[in-house]
């Protein structure tokens, strides 16, 4: 699901850049944050534009299929 936040949304998250994401000039990041029922993803550098969600198990899905190649 694509879903385009209003601002006040987007400040309601608490985003986390990830630990492994890295460029020379430190912006090419994803961010993710919790709730209580979707994970959210979005483009470090768009902070408001959209963001993808999706449900806790999918994510579980799609982290432990990447952590493992």
């Amino acid at each position: 699901m694509i879903h385009k936040p209003s601002a006040e949304e987007a400040t309601e998250l608490k985003w986390r850049r990830s630990s492994y994401s890295s460029s020379g000039d430190g912006n090419d990041c994803v961010e993710v944050a919790s709730a209580p029922t979707t994970v959210n993803v979005r483009d470090s550098k768009d902070h408001l534009g959209p963001h993808l969600g999706f449900t806790p198990t999918t994510w579980e899905a799609f982290v432990t299929y990447t952590s493992e190649r």
